[in-house]
């Protein structure tokens, strides 16, 4: 019975901390760039969009492909960058904890 205690008190103390890490995940910014720089975006932990920069060269007609598959490699430069960042968190908040290999946190 202690044993099950000690083990709801850890579930507990584990949920407080993965509440403040998902508080600060959302408040996590990442830059991606592509095209070296020439495409720039802001991303935050939620995988939102926050903002783009295009450099003014890429504005020409014929180069509108360019453009559009620099957007999505910057998009996904951010989207990794958010990724391991979320991923360093978590393994520090569970640093310790016997989870099954391939285990994912939060749910």
């Amino acid at each position: 019975m202690k044993d099950i205690m000690g083990m709801m008190g850890k579930v507990k103390e584990m949920q407080a901390k993965m509440e403040k890490m998902q508080a600060e995940v959302a408040a996590l910014e990442v830059e991606g760039k592509s095209g070296g720089g020439l495409v720039t975006l802001r991303m935050n932990g939620k995988s939102e969009l926050l903002s783009v920069k295009i450099d003014p060269s890429l504005f020409k007609e014929d180069e509108v492909e360019i453009l559009e598959d620099l957007i999505i490699a910057a998009h996904k430069d951010a989207k990794d960058k958010a990724e391991a960042q979320m991923a360093e968190k978590t393994k520090a908040l569970t640093a310790g904890l016997p989870l099954p290999p391939g285990f994912k946190l939060p749910f």
